[in-house]
């Protein structure tokens, strides 16, 4: 709740811990912290209701008070941390003897101090608090009540390309369907005529769409013309310009604008004409050129862009905001949304899309709105009602902002922080969703208020709910397991701009500038510019919480390492630090830090919560790593050798990727006493069945990934093993293998089994029926015994089976796996290898006639892999199976792309 209330929740929460704790504190501070704690929560409440309110609906005091109460409680919080961090003692040290004496006795002395440096730290901060109110009085503060603004300067990038989640994917493809509009069955135009408009912000590439759609079409019609229209047209010569295009010699210099429209009728009454008219911005514009095209019974095509839906049909946004809002409900059928579901919000709806005036986003932000509200009409009309002068009149930024502001606004008050940190990464980065939420844990922005959730797992809900008000766009994996997330230009915009107005971020790109009075919170450099060294040399950076630098050069940022002293944050996972930068200078002093993404060697940070230091080359990983007791993420390459003593490291719940070796072979002990662990990621040298016995102990395991060299070859013992109920990833490496499928494998027992990956010997028909139905199994590898064991005949997956599957890859089985109607409806991806020989049995009678497994009737299928063993198999029947499957793979809807035995069929033949 950062942006909102700045620190002022963490900061009442640690007062508490000041009154309760181990601080020994002088008298009469505990009552001063006691005032403090009821006057900042008071503050809370008020500055809570002042940033629930729109910027350009605030008055200029409120915001200046809420400026200065939200920078108060970051230094408070700054001062507090620093006093825990000293006035602890290190429990880990262990001294004996006159030195255990001296340092106690210097301890005690230093302890004292502390104690009284507190003291006057906390009479002064509440002389500041009392400050703060006495201001808020003085000045009749308001507290959010709403009063007119002026307009604020908005940025004109807003006009930028808008990308839609379904992008463009290539321009033949989008023109090939426009042209299916425009043409009957036997591709001439209609005899009726097509009107078609092309919707969207410019530089969406609406003319260029237009262009390759007019010369790849003009040589049907008798006449063509292709006309631009400017935001202020002049009519008489837009009409004298059409006459032009279409190759009508006339001399129109003394003709009126109606006088045009006769010529331009008569003249196309009786053609068949094709005319684009480019970038449409007014409704009553199109409505006189309108007039001039006329409609005939030989056949005519119009195509028009625009950035105006009135221009337009007005269907597809309709389709667009009940898809959002109703799609998923009583079985409503997606496709047919053009009229809305519930006949009392069809009015307020078309009140809502008009002001939403065609923009995909913007209808796309009121539709997630709209969502979370009951389905009544009192309830959307205050919605439409709230949305103010939205985009009705026009599409300018400010007003497009204001639908965005909307959504935001309408967010709870830990959703809008967590946004707002995605201000630290630039246009088009993609933002991996596991950094992102650690990040957000560092800062402090998520706090367990329900017994059983992890941080982590309340993260991961923010992020998903973000991604439910579409306000970040998902980037989704093999699996369509979300794993990445960018953030939309406009919605970019939005929210750099509300993080500059409440100093939450200050951005460093070459563009961007600094005021030099405020204090820097976060900071992220983007660019790396020679000028942005001299900023950072030049400013206090003493109070700086996170930074990010989302690029190679690091130049910049190692210099001033040593100005950070209340750094939670720190990430330069994309910096080259190969130029020989000795970071653990810098490092030891950095008390306070939480997050360390970093490709380098690290000190002892106490207080560290986060280490990810992945794609580095770090030998070992440091001995007083397990020091790090509040540790909760450690990510590393699987080359790190890690200690025996990371058992110690209690607070972890990520683990990964980690390597045992004869070395480090107790670390399989510990690992049963990391009871909180989530995430497990291990590689072994050497077989080991300790690590079986300490699985059943890490009962909050949702994601378990363990590899075994290729060398050892039929491992087995894991079928005394029963997973945890929460389980949602499991991926073995294929030689260790289950002797069945496990009796725990089915829908009951782990019903969020999201991603399976497993080796068993033998498997039965009625154990893929028993998978089938892991209603949340969208990836799924299973590698088979069967040509070892004996086992032949086919499998078959039946109707309803594996409902969400993605990705399939099935391996080992002797024949081929089969589908039925209705099996797999989602699967992308197919992966399979079977003998040719078993494959003709299972077929007809002469080979292979029929023989396509039902791949056919796998709706979504877009890519097939083949692996065929031919051993028994004639080279005239592997050629015939291979003729079958080129030919099912070319007469699906889809023409999915087929490999076999990794060729193509040209690279076949």
């Amino acid at each position: 709740m950062e942006v909102v209330t700045g620190a002022l929740p963490s900061v009442i929460t640690k007062l508490g811990e000041l009154l309760a704790g181990e601080y020994n504190l002088q008298k009469g501070v505990k009552g001063e912290i006691k005032f403090l704690q009821s006057e900042l929560e008071s503050m809370k409440g008020a500055l809570e209701k002042v940033s629930n309110t729109p910027l350009d609906r605030l008055d200029i005091q409120d915001k200046i008070w809420a400026r200065d109460l939200r920078e108060l409680s970051y230094d408070i919080e700054d001062n507090i941390d620093t006093f825990m961090v000293c006035g602890k003692s290190d429990e880990s040290a262990k001294l004996h003897g006159i030195k255990k004496f001296v340092d106690r006795s210097v301890g005690l002395f230093k302890k004292a101090k502390i104690r009284h440096e507190i003291g006057t730290e906390i009479r002064d901060i509440k002389s500041r608090v009392v400050e703060v109110h006495e201001r808020r009085l003085r000045y009749n503060v308001n507290n959010g009540v709403d009063k007119p603004t002026t307009t604020t300067v908005v940025d004109p990038r807003l006009f930028a390309q808008f990308k839609e989640a379904k992008e463009l994917v290539g321009i033949d493809e989008t023109r090939d369907e426009l042209i299916k509009v425009l043409m009957d069955g036997n591709g001439v135009p209609f005899q009726q005529g097509k009107v078609v408009s092309i919707v969207g912000f410019g530089g969406l590439g609406k003319t260029t769409l237009a262009k390759v759609v007019y010369e790849k079409i003009r040589s049907l019609f008798h006449c063509c013309a292709f006309i631009s229209v400017s935001q202020t047209p002049d009519l008489k010569k837009l009409f004298k310009e059409l006459l032009y295009d279409l190759d009508k010699n006339i001399n129109a210099e003394t003709l009126d604008e109606r006088r045009l429209i006769n010529v331009l009728r008569e003249f196309l009454i009786p053609k068949r004409y094709l005319v684009v008219i480019d970038d449409i911005w007014d409704v009553s514009v199109w409505e006189v050129i309108k007039c001039a095209l006329p409609e005939n019974d030989i056949g005519f095509a119009v195509i028009t862009t625009t950035r105006n839906v009135d221009v337009a049909d007005r269907d597809n946004s309709r389709k667009l905001l009940y898809r959002r809002v109703f799609g998923n409900e009583n079985n409503n059928n997606v496709e047919d949304m053009g009229k809305c579901p519930i006949e009392e919000l069809a009015e307020v709806s078309d009140r809502i899309l008009k002001k939403c005036a065609g923009v995909p986003l913007a209808i796309i932000t009121m539709a997630s709105l709209l969502a979370c509200k009951p389905r009544n009409k009192m309830d959307w009309y205050e919605v439409y009602h709230s949305i103010g002068t939205g985009l009705q009149n026009n599409l300018d930024v400010e007003n497009m902002r204001k639908i965005l502001s909307f959504s935001y606004y309408n967010m709870p008050s830990h959703l809008r922080t967590c946004l707002l940190y995605l201000s630290m990464f630039p246009e088009d980065y993609e933002v991996e969703k596991d950094r992102l939420i650690w990040m957000w844990i560092a800062e402090g922005f998520i706090h367990c208020e329900k017994q059983g959730k992890s941080q982590y797992e309340l993260g991961e809900n923010y992020f998903n709910e973000l991604i439910n008000r579409s306000m970040i766009q998902p980037i989704y994996g093999v699996s369509s397991n979300v794993y990445e997330c960018r953030v939309h230009d406009m919605v970019l915009d939005l929210i750099c701009s509300l993080s500059s107005e409440a100093n939450f971020v200050t951005i460093l790109n070459g563009m961007d500038q600094m005021s030099a009075s405020s204090k820097i919170r976060r900071l992220s450099i983007q660019n790396g510019k020679e000028d942005d060294s001299m900023t950072l040399a030049t400013r206090s950076l003493q109070q700086v919480r996170s930074i990010v630098v989302p690029l190679r050069d690091s130049s910049l940022i190692i210099p001033v390492l040593r100005s950070f002293q209340v750094l939670r944050v720190m990430d330069l996972q994309c910096c080259d630090l190969s130029q020989g930068y000795n970071l653990n200078k810098c490092l030891g002093n950095l008390f306070h830090l939480r997050y360390l993404g970093l490709h380098e060697e690290i000190g002892n940070l106490k207080f560290l919560q986060i280490l990810d230091i992945q794609e580095n080359q770090i030998a070992c990983l440091p001995s007083n790593v397990v020091q790090l007791k509040h540790l909760m993420c450690l990510k590393i390459e699987g080359s790190t050798r890690v200690s025996n003593s990371i058992g110690s490291l209690t607070s972890l719940e990520v683990l990964s990727h980690i390597r045992v070796d004869d070395s480090n072979i107790h670390i399989l002990e510990e690992l049963g006493q990391l009871t909180e662990l989530r995430v497990l990621e291990i590689t072994l040298d050497e077989w080991n069945d300790k690590l079986v016995e300490c699985l059943p102990k890490l009962q909050n395991i949702q994601d378990l990934y363990f590899w075994v060299p290729q060398h050892q070859k039929n491992i087995g013992g894991l079928d005394a093993w029963v997973a945890p109920r929460c389980l949602r990833r499991l991926r073995i490496q294929s030689v260790c293998w289950f002797s069945t499928l496990p009796e725990w494998m089915n829908p009951s027992h782990v019903p969020c089994l999201s991603i399976l990956s497993i080796a068993v010997r033998e498997v039965q028909q009625r154990d893929l029926d028993i998978l089938g139905n892991l209603h949340a199994l969208r990836q799924l590898n299973l590698v088979v015994g069967h040509d070892e064991l004996g086992i032949f005949g086919g499998f078959v997956i039946g109707a309803g089976s594996f409902p969400c599957l993605r990705y399939c890859d099935f391996r080992g089985f002797v024949g081929p796996i089969v589908f039925q109607q209705g099996a797999m409806p989602r699967l992308r991806t197919l992966c399979s290898g079977f003998f040719v020989r078993e494959a003709i049995e299972i077929g007809s009678s002469d080979g292979v006639v029929g023989l396509d497994f039902g791949l056919g009737i796998l709706p979504s299928l877009q890519y097939i892999f083949f692996l065929l063993d031919s051993e028994g198999a004639s080279e005239e029947e592997v050629k015939k199976l291979k003729a079958k499957l080129w030919h099912a793979s070319k007469i699906h809807p889809n023409r999915p792309r087929l490999l076999i035995d990794g060729c193509s069929e040209d690279q076949d033949e």
